[in-house]
Order: structure tokens, then sequence, then C-alpha cells
């Protein structure tokens, strides 16, 4: 083997080995974190019932990285929705929900 044919090969095999890394970090999954007022607010994540903000708080829930969409609710409170881009890792969002008047 050439000079040359070496380093080709050695830049397609550091080429597959960056590949790895970055396919690893890719497939690590997104947590989401929610910190509520009033806690006991229902968590829906992609239009399913998840837990309850107070969970939430408790145990960030694993989810696929990327969009979702997020609604809290709660008796005598407006919904509050979300549209989120979660990336790998853990995502902390607060959230005061907004009373209804009398």
């Amino acid at each position: 083997m050439n000079a040359a044919s070496m380093r080709r090969a050695l830049g397609v095999g550091l080429l597959l080995l960056a590949g790895c890394g970055m396919q690893g970090q890719q497939s690590l999954p997104a947590r989401l974190r929610i910190i509520a007022i009033p806690a006991s607010a229902g968590v829906y994540v992609d239009d399913r019932f998840a837990a309850s903000a107070q969970v939430f708080d408790a145990r960030p829930r694993e989810l696929r990285p990327g969009v979702h969409h997020i609604t809290l609710e709660a008796p005598g409170y407006f919904p509050h929705d979300l549209e989120l881009e979660l990336p790998s890792g853990t995502t902390t969002v607060r959230v005061r929900l907004r009373a209804v008047p009398p």
C-alpha cells in the first residue's frame, strides 16, 4: 500500500469514527422537566395525557429529541400550549397558568 492509499484509508476511517460518535449523540433521549403553578396541572404531550406537572417536576419524562406539542390544563385556569424543540439532555420549562376570572 503506497502513502496516498494509506492517507485515503486513514481519512475514511476517521470519517466513520466521527459519524459513529455523532450517531450516538443523536440517539440520546430528551428529558422534559416541567415546573408549573398549579403543580396539579395535567400535562399532555403530543395530545396524550402524560402526567401531572408535579410528576414532571419530580421525575422528568424521557422523550425522543425533536418537536413536541405540550399542553398544560387545570380546572379554573386557561390552558397553556407550547411547541418545544427538545434536544438531547434535560430541558426545564416553568409555567404559571393564568386563572379564569370569576
